[in-house]
């Protein structure tokens, strides 16, 4: 009965993501997982993702992450440090102060609201955000939902600021020849993240030990560790799997009742974006398009596909995109533990405390 149900779940992961594919959504790849997961458990479906297969594919996306240390990222940022800090700092404090509100608001539980309103890449809050016992569910809601409008608008704002359709979509070889000088590494980024997964209790260890040391390989020039397609694809699968069997019917609800709550927390942080943009173009001297898709908050795979096939300063985006991800990553968690606490306190302080 068990593989009935987990040859259903496959079937309609095929189905979702193939048609999510043709649409060219981004982060199909997890999103149709995602769904097809979604509508199994509720409709009675009792199968779970075991531990092992996402400590795993916490690895694999680590060892993914890693390629967005470039070796031209450090000269990039050195050139212009002060501004990058301060746009990314202001960029986290207002994602923060917007979970903030939605935890004040009793719109998501405990610290679940920040994550989901944390501008880093999606995939490695949901990841964090579970370690660090967080709702994963509504926060895979919240962060893409995010997402696709983030991608909607660049691609959008892209298009009629060249006059030409600017496509947000590549093609894939599934199964590319293997190559051993970026195999070798991947490799030992994989065994280090499954030491870690296994042999530590280190919250999101498995993706941020192989994600911080593929990082300083790939920034020194060492080393890349590239991931296959069908690879990504298969991780990106037990992820959304993990999320979705997850969901009960009461998730299902709370996240269509907080669906204005949400939109309106991704308006709120795009229109903080776009004025962050405008400060950039008049202190930093690039133009309007380059400060909008570096200031995008989230989908950082998206916008590089957008401004690799548009007329911007391709490093100015990757450097700011690159640098808001990774300090995102390393200070989400004690901010979320900070935030929550005073939230905690205001609550407890009169007005009834939190509901859920």
């Amino acid at each position: 009965m068990q593989a009935k149900k987990w040859l259903l779940l496959t079937v309609m992961t095929v189905a979702a993501t193939a048609a999510l594919w043709r649409m060219h959504l981004p982060a199909a790849l997890l999103i149709g997982p995602m769904l097809a997961g979604i509508v199994l458990a509720l409709c009675g479906g009792d199968i779970a993702l075991p531990r092992a297969p996402y400590i795993l594919a916490q690895t694999v996306v680590g060892a993914f992450i890693s390629r967005a240390a470039t070796p031209d990222l450090l000269p990039s940022f050195l050139s212009r440090w002060p501004l990058f800090l301060a746009v990314v700092l202001a960029t986290i404090a207002a994602s923060g102060l917007l979970g903030w509100l939605l935890y004040r608001r009793y719109v998501m539980p405990e610290t679940t609201g920040i994550w989901g309103t944390s501008p880093g890449g999606a995939t490695a809050m949901v990841v964090m955000a579970e370690a660090n016992g967080a709702d994963a569910r509504l926060v895979a809601f919240m962060q893409y939902s995010r997402v696709i409008c983030v991608a909607l608008a660049a691609s959008l704002v892209a298009h009629f600021w060249q006059g030409r359709g600017g496509s947000v979509w590549l093609d894939v070889v599934w199964f590319p020849a293997p190559q051993w000088p970026s195999l070798l590494p991947l490799i030992g980024l994989f065994v280090l993240g499954a030491l870690v997964g296994f042999g530590t209790r280190v919250p999101s260890g498995a993706m941020l030990a192989p994600m911080a040391v593929g990082g300083a390989l790939h920034l020194s020039g060492v080393a890349i560790a590239e991931v296959p397609a069908w690879l990504l694809a298969a991780t990106y699968a037990a992820i959304g799997w993990r999320i979705g069997l997850g969901f009960t019917r009461r998730v299902a609800l709370h996240a269509a009742r907080s669906l204005p709550a949400i939109l309106g927390s991704i308006v709120a942080l795009m229109s903080f974006c776009g004025v962050l943009a405008w400060v950039i173009v008049r202190l930093a001297g690039v133009d309007a398009l380059t400060a909008y898709l570096a200031t995008c908050p989230g989908g950082m795979d998206t916008v590089a596909i957008i401004a690799a096939t548009s007329p911007v300063d391709l490093s100015f985006v990757m450097t700011l995109q690159t640098v808001r991800f990774f300090l995102v990553t390393f200070l989400a968690p004690p901010m979320a533990r900070f935030l929550a606490s005073r939230a905690e306190r205001h609550s407890h302080g009169g007005s009834g405390g939190n509901p859920f």
